[in-house]
């Protein structure tokens, strides 16, 4: 198994590799870490580096020399099309896919909406920062890179930030929920396409290995960040401009808003859609039919998963024809200026 070097990509991989360990007792794993484009690069803001696979692209070279035969990644990390050859073969239970508030201990017990005006908050985000200007015009948003260790120092040992903004999955998998002093919903701050979510990464050809990691699939997940991904793709989005999203599946009917914003928040286009999905038997008549936005699930009903696919489409399309091709272009082209 292939892992980032940082103690949240660890952690992760470890909870992946026990529950391998669960299904399949004999089962030999050995764990692999590397440094990434994204690890080495703390300088510079990630939507300025210009690269889509920073935290996968060594990870993929591995699996690509057969030195790995499974990466596990944050699913956001992985950019809508896979390079040819891989696939997800797991998306496993999403974790709370929001962002979450962590204050410097000296504001402890606020939210906010209560910290000073002109207080800065540190995100690495364009997707967060032009949301919460949008939300809170009140407050400043500067730049914070660095691993989950790395932000939390930056806002403890210095007075620079108010606040830092962080996806609660990855605080919650560190063991450091106390530290989250609001989660942010919807309505302040949606989240990234596959956001909170795990996946495994492996080589399209390796059928078995494939077939053993399918069982870790979690079909409300899968589904929802495949309209996600679909979205996201359609929209041609990435690290560089603020796309967000928000999913939910109740009584067999999914549902996508997507938003796209420029990048003060100013300008927004924001949608939802629904889709019923129907859980048949279905099964692809050929591997290639199967991959959805780079997600193999044989073990879920092709119905369901040509459904989720279609609405993330079709929003996007909406989106398109009033206008985000424009603010996301801007927002490109503003982001290179800066």
């Amino acid at each position: 198994m292939g892992t980032r070097k940082s103690q949240l990509a660890r952690i992760q991989t470890d909870s992946v590799a026990e529950k391998l360990k669960e299904l399949y007792p004999d089962l030999q794993l050995e764990i692999v870490a590397m440094s990434t484009i994204g690890d080495k690069i703390l300088d510079t803001a990630l939507s300025k580096i210009g690269e889509k696979s920073l935290f996968t692209k060594e990870l993929e070279n591995a699996l690509e020399r057969n030195e790995v035969d499974l990466v596990v990644h944050s699913l956001k990390d992985l950019p809508t099309s896979l390079p040819p050859g891989f696939t997800i073969g797991a998306v496993l239970q999403r974790e709370n896919p929001h962002d979450a508030v962590v204050l410097h201990p000296k504001n402890a017990g606020l939210t906010l909406d209560g910290l000073p005006e002109k207080s800065v908050i540190g995100t690495s985000s364009l997707r967060r920062a032009a949301q919460l200007k949008k939300r809170f015009p009140q407050l400043e948003f500067e730049n914070i890179r660095g691993n989950l260790n790395t932000r939390l120092r930056k806002l403890d040992e210095k007075d620079d930030y108010a606040a830092i903004i962080l996806a609660a999955a990855g605080l919650k998998r560190m063991g450091w929920e106390t530290r989250i002093s609001q989660v942010l919903g919807p309505e302040d701050c949606m989240y990234a396409v596959g956001q909170g979510a795990l996946a495994i990464e492996v080589r399209a050809r390796d059928r078995d290995i494939l077939e053993m990691v399918s069982i870790l699939h979690h079909p409300d997940t899968v589904l929802r960040c495949i309209a996600e991904r679909a979205f996201l793709k359609q929209l041609e989005g990435g690290c560089s401009v603020p796309v967000a999203v928000y999913t939910e599946m109740k009584n067999s009917v999914l549902y996508l808003t997507g938003a796209v914003y420029s990048l003060d928040g100013s300008d927004c286009l924001k949608e939802t859609m629904q889709t019923n999905i129907e859980l048949d038997n279905k099964v692809p008549e050929s591997a290639e039919e199967n991959v959805h936005v780079g997600i193999t699930a044989n073990n879920i009903s092709q119905t369901a998963l040509d459904a989720a696919e279609r609405l993330g489409v079709v929003l996007a399309k909406i989106l398109l024809s009033k206008g985000a091709k424009d603010i996301l272009t801007t927002a490109r082209q503003l982001n290179d200026a800066r």
